[in-house]
C-alpha cells in the first residue's frame, strides 16, 4: 500500500524552510521539507496548502511539482511529492516538528535527513544552481 505523502520547499530571500521532526515522531529528529499526506478526494496542492497552514501557520502557495520519490520505512512506502512553493505570509507556529531553519542551498546536505528527502533536497539544489542570493 502507497501512502501519498506532499512536500514544501518554501522560498524566501534565496532561503528554503526545513523542519525538524519531533522526538515524539517516527524518524526523530532527522530534518524534512514540511508537508503531510494526501487525503481521499484531495489534490496534492490542497493537501500542502492544508498541511502547511495546519502544521505551521503559514500561507503558501506551490509553484512547481518536482520529481516524486518511493520510499519504503519498514514496512510502508510512502511517494513524497514535493513542490516548489511561494511564501505568502503568515508567522510560524510549530505544531508538530521541534525546530525549524531557513538554509541557504548550499547548506542542505549539512543536515541530517529523512531518507526520502535526501534526493530532493539535491535536486532543490541543482535546480538552484548553488545560487546563493536573491532579490525579495
Amino acid at each position: 500500500m502507497m501512502t501519498k505523502v506532499t512536500c514544501a520547499l518554501i522560498e524566501q530571500y534565496g532561503r528554503v524552510l526545513i523542519t525538524q521532526r519531533s522526538e515524539a515522531m517516527p524518524l526523530a529528529l532527522l530534518w524534512e521539507f514540511p508537508g503531510g499526506k494526501v487525503e481521499e478526494g484531495e489534490t496534492e496542492e490542497a493537501c500542502l496548502v492544508r498541511e502547511i497552514q495546519e502544521e505551521l501557520n503559514l500561507n503558501i502557495t506551490p509553484t512547481k511539482r518536482l520529481t516524486p520519490v518511493v520510499q519504503t520505512y519498514g514496512d510502508k512506502t510512502i511517494e513524497l511529492i514535493p513542490f516548489l512553493c511561494q511564501y505568502n505570509g503568515g508567522t510560524i507556529s510549530l505544531a508538530e516538528h521541534r525546530s525549524y531553519q531557513w538554509v541557504f542551498p548550499q547548506d542542505l546536505p549539512h543536515f541530517d535527513w529523512c531518507p526520502a528527502d535526501i534526493p530532493i533536497m539535491q535536486e532543490f539544489i541543482a535546480l538552484m544552481g548553488g545560487r546563493t542570493s536573491q532579490t525579495p
